[in-house]
């Protein structure tokens, strides 16, 4: 009996959500969107990971060849190939001379003592050497060795899968093989069930959005959801401006703006509702406040949700005013946090969305839209606004 009152409160839930007389053509509305880019977003990246996978198969078959043909390489050919590797285990390839015989390579000139072991066994696995002769001076450190002064371009050698940013084709793969691993999870028990499923819930995240683990569980500090927005309000822009300048305005169109308290030291309190309406909590301070054209602001170091914002502020038309806002933050467990706060009705995207709308339309009218925080708070309490 417990499982179908849930499915019916969540049935009822939806209804209420979608059909709501002011919002729920809207609402219904950027569902459809939403379906249609998801599934643009899906066939592209199909397509260029099946386009990237072609074109390694290409190479592969090209590398393939070139290995059975390895005895017909010339010597100036040799170089070059040597050349072209050469840069990727080295920082000053300029301060290494490199010289073929009949299939036989000679290194001289200098190389620091951390890049010498890796850089001979690459030239060794180059296609068409037959033999490497290891002539280069090594040195611990660079000091006192001008070709080795300039700046080092030397990243090392790194498995493809270890970069920040994957291609379309490992993508794709990663992708396919994590659904088939979750998939895989559902046939298993206990433990090993949560195990597999997370190992693969995992993976697809990181394949799907291209972000590292660690921006994923918020470990680099970097803000890697960024959402803006831009609309046109029928209201002078001092008006608009000024609005927007006292903080203690926003919970009269922000749906989830519990309150805003201005501090005697110039910061603001915010309370807001999160997800599954538990409240959230931080400080957040005026960066740049220039009158009818600019409002920037940020939360303080460790705040529960860090973001920053810029308001733009232009005049529009007779009368009108163009709002750009742009917005930047880090949710708690990084770009996953923002993921799963989705789940749950807490994506800032669509909150912006509806927000701005709801301001639109309290500068327009004059009035509190009835889904406001405080509309909504004091209709709670039987008082009126």
């Amino acid at each position: 009996m417990a499982p179908l009152l849930l499915v019916g409160a969540a049935i009822g839930g939806a209804a209420m959500y979608l059909f709501d007389p002011d919002l729920g053509r809207r609402r219904r509305a950027r569902i459809r969107d939403d379906v249609t880019r998801a599934q643009t977003d899906v066939r592209d990246f199909v397509d260029a990971g099946t386009r990237d996978l072609k074109n390694r198969g290409t190479v592969l078959m090209g590398r393939t060849r070139s290995l059975m043909r390895r005895h017909k390489a010339s010597d100036s050919v040799l170089v070059e190939r040597v050349r072209s590797k050469m840069g990727r285990y080295v920082g000053h390839p300029g301060a290494i001379e490199v010289s073929a015989l009949d299939g036989e390579v000679t290194l001289s000139g200098s190389i620091l003592a951390h890049e010498h072991g890796e850089l001979i066994d690459a030239v060794q696995d180059v296609p068409g050497v037959k033999r490497v002769h290891n002539e280069l001076s090594v040195y611990e450190t660079a000091a006192g060795i001008s070709e080795l002064q300039s700046e080092s371009r030397h990243r090392g050698a790194r498995a493809e899968l270890w970069e920040d940013n994957w291609a379309p084709g490992p993508r794709l793969l990663a992708s396919v093989g994590a659904t088939m691993i979750a998939l895989h999870a559902l046939r298993r028990h206990g433990i090993m069930r949560l195990l597999t499923l997370t190992a693969g819930s995992t993976l697809f995240l990181r394949a799907v959005t291209n972000k590292p683990l660690r921006t994923l569980a918020g470990k680099d500090g970097a803000r890697g959801i960024d959402v803006q927005k831009t609309i046109h309000i029928n209201a002078p822009i001092e008006e608009v401006y000024r609005f927007l300048a006292n903080y203690e305005n926003f919970p009269t169109f922000m749906r989830n703006v519990r309150s805003v308290q201005v501090l005697p030291d110039g910061r603001s309190h915010w309370v807001v509702a999160g997800p599954l309406n538990t409240p959230v909590e931080w400080d957040a301070f005026t960066l740049r406040s220039e009158p009818d054209k600019l409002i920037e602001w940020s939360t303080v170091a460790g705040s529960t949700v860090e973001h920053a914002g810029t308001v733009h502020l232009d005049s529009w038309g007779d009368g009108m005013t163009r709002l750009h806002v742009r917005m930047s933050y880090n949710p708690p467990a990084g770009a996953l946090g923002h993921i799963v706060a989705r789940l749950f009705g807490a994506d800032p995207k669509s909150e912006m969305d509806e927000d701005l709308m709801r301001l639109k339309s309290r500068l327009e009218t004059g009035k509190a839209p009835h889904d406001a925080a405080v509309q909504s708070q004091s209709q709670s309490m039987g008082t009126p606004v």
